[in-house]
C-alpha cells in the first residue's frame, strides 16, 4: 500500500542487526522509565501521595525517569535510524558504539540505588551530581557520539537521482548531524561557563544550548516518521522527494544562528536563555511545511487495512500531541507546570511517531506479526491519556503550580488546582497502560526472534 515510494530501505544485514540492538535498548529504557514514571504519577496525585512513604526520592526519580524516557530512548531510536543510512558495513565500530550506550544506561540505572543522590533538576538533562551518575551518562554519550560519527562518515550521499527513499535517508543523514552540533553546544558551554560555579545552575547552563538544538533533530526525525507512516498507511503523499528535501531542510535551518548566538552572549547570561527560548519557541514552526503536507495527505487517504490501521493510528496521535504541546509551547508565561505541559506534548508527540516506527520497522525486520487489534488501540490509549495529563498540568499551571514539586510543596488546595491535578494524575495512569502495551506489542513480535529468511 505504499504509494508514493517513501520507505526506509533496510540496508545489509549487519545494518538491521545494528537497528534491532539500538531498537531493543530504547525498548529496555522505556521499560525501566516506566517503573519510575509510576512512582512520579503517584507522587503527584491527590490523596495517593499522602500513602507513598518515600517522596523524598521524587527528584531522584525524576533525574532517572527523564534520562530515560527522554534521552535514551529518542536517541537510541535515533541510532536505529541512522543505522539504516549507513552505506558501508563496520560491524567492529557498531559494536563498540552499541556497548559503550548499552553500558551506560545500565550504569544509570543502577546508580540511584547504590548511593548515588543529589539530584540536580537542570533542564534537558537533569542529573544526579555523582562520579557513578557520571559515568554512565559520559559512556552512553560517548557510544551515541561514536555512532553519529560512523554514520556521517560511512553515506555516500543521495546520488545523481533523488527517490522518495534517498531524500528520507538524507533527513535522517541531517539529523545526526544536527545532533552532532548539539554535543559541541554542550562543550561550547562548558568553556564558557566560570568555573567556580556549581550545582543546579551549573548544568543548567550546560545543557541548554545543546538541548535546545538537538529538539531539531527530533523534530525532523518525527517528521521523517509521519512520511513513513502516512505512505504506509495509504495516505497520499503529494510531494516530490526534491521539495520532501527541501522541507525537512527548512526544519533545521533555525539552528544556523546557533553560532552568533554563542557569539552574542555570555553563556551564563539571561539574554543565552532568551535567545535559545526564542529560538525554540518561533524556529519550531519550520516544521509547519512537511507537517502540513502529511495532514493534506489524509484528504485522499484510502480506508486504513491490517498493518495501515495501527499505523495510522500512531501517526494520528502523534500528529495531535505534538501540535498540542506546540500551542501550549505560545502559552508559556512563568516557571508553572505549563512548561511540562508543553514539554510533554511535544515529546509525546516525537515518542509516539518513534513507537509507530518501530511497528512499522519490526516486522521488515524479520520479526513477528503485531498483534494487530492491541497495536491499533495502544497509540490511541498512550496518546489519549498523555492528552489528559497535559490538559491537567495546564489547567493547574494557569493557578499557579510550580513545576518539579510534589506533594504539600505543590500548594494544591483549591478545587480547581485538584481537579486538575486529579486529571494529570488519572491521564498520567492511562498512559502508563498506553506504554506498557507499546512494550508487549513489540515483545510479542520480537519473542521468537528474527526469522532467517
Amino acid at each position: 500500500m505504499q504509494l508514493s515510494g517513501y520507505d526506509l530501505p533496510l540496508g545489509s544485514g549487519n545494518a538491521q542487526r545494528a537497528t534491532t540492538a539500538w531498537i531493543t535498548l530504547g525498548l529496555v529504557s522505556l521499560i525501566l522509565a516506566g517503573v519510575f514514571s509510576l512512582l512520579l504519577v503517584l507522587a503527584r496525585t491527590p490523596v495517593i501521595q499522602g500513602w507513598i512513604p518515600f517522596l523524598n526520592f521524587f527528584q531522584v526519580a525524576l533525574v532517572v525517569h527523564v534520562t530515560l524516557s527522554v534521552l535514551i530512548w529518542l536517541l537510541s531510536i535515533s541510532a536505529a535510524l541512522w543505522s539504516l543510512c549507513g552505506s558501508t558495513d563496520r560491524l567492529l565500530w557498531d559494536r563498540i558504539s552499541f556497548y559503550l550506550a548499552a553500558s551506560g544506561t545500565a550504569i544509570i540505572v543502577i546508580a540511584p540505588f547504590v548511593g548515588a543522590g543529589n539530584p540536580q533538576m537542570s533542564n534537558y538533562v537533569p542529573v544526579l551530581q555523582h562520579p557513578l551518575f557520571f559515568t554512565g551518562l559520559g559512556l552512553f554519550g560517548l557510544g551515541i557520539g561514536s555512532h553519529l560519527i560512523r554514520t556521517v562518515t560511512s553515506w555516500q550521499g543521495i546520488g545523481t537521482s533523488l527517490s522518495a527513499s534517498a531524500a528520507l535517508q538524507a533527513g535522517v543523514m541531517i539529523s545526526a548531524i544536527v545532533t552532532g552540533i548539539a554535543f559541541l553546544c554542550v562543550f561550547a558551554s562548558m568553556a564558557g561557563i566560570p568555573q567556580e560555579m556549581g550545582g543546579q545552575i551549573y548544568f543548567e547552563f550546560l545543557f541548554w544550548g545543546g538541548g535546545h538544538v538537538i529538539q531539531y533533530s527530533y523534530t525532523l526525525l518525527m517528521m521523517v516518521c509521519w512520511v513513513v507512516l502516512a505512505n504506509a498507511s495509504g495516505c497520499r503523499l503529494e510531494l516530490t522527494p526534491r521539495l520532501t528535501l527541501v522541507f525537512q531542510i527548512f526544519i533545521i535551518l533555525p539552528i544556523i544562528v546557533v553560532p552568533f548566538l554563542y557569539l552574542a552572549h555570555n553563556v551564563t547570561s539571561p539574554g543565552h536563555r532568551l535567545a535559545f527560548t526564542e529560538l525554540m519557541k518561533y524556529g519550531g514552526l519550520s516544521c509547519l511545511p512537511l507537517g502540513l503536507a502529511v495532514v493534506s495527505s489524509f484528504l485522499s487517504a484510502n480506508k486504513p487495512l491490517g498493518e495501515a490501521r495501527y499505523l495510522r493510528s500512531a501517526l494520528w496521535s502523534s500528529l495531535l500531541l505534538f501540535a498540542t504541546g506546540g500551542v501550549l509551547g505560545f502559552m508559556i508565561s512563568g516557571l508553572d507546570i505549563v512548561i511540562p505541559a508543553h514539554y510533554h506534548g511535544a515529546t509525546v508527540g516525537v515518542t509516539i511517531a518513534f513507537m509507530g516506527l518501530t511497528y512499522y520497522l519490526l516486522p521488515r525486520l524479520g520479526f513477528g506479526p503485531l498483534p494487530a487489534r492491541m497495536a491499533f488501540w495502544q497509540p490511541l490509549l498512550y496518546g489519549g491519556g498523555q492528552l489528559m495529563h497535559i490538559t491537567g498540568l495546564a489547567w493547574t499551571g494557569g493557578y499557579g503550580v510550580q513545576r518539579k514539586t510534589a506533594g504539600l510543596a505543590q500548594g494544591v488546595d483549591r478545587i480547581e488546582e485538584i481537579a486538575g491535578m486529579g486529571l494529570m494524575g488519572f491521564g498520567g495512569l492511562i498512559s502508563v497502560v498506553g506504554g506498557l502495551l507499546f512494550l508487549i506489542v513489540a515483545w510479542r513480535s520480537m519473542r521468537g526472534g528474527r526469522n532467517s529468511g
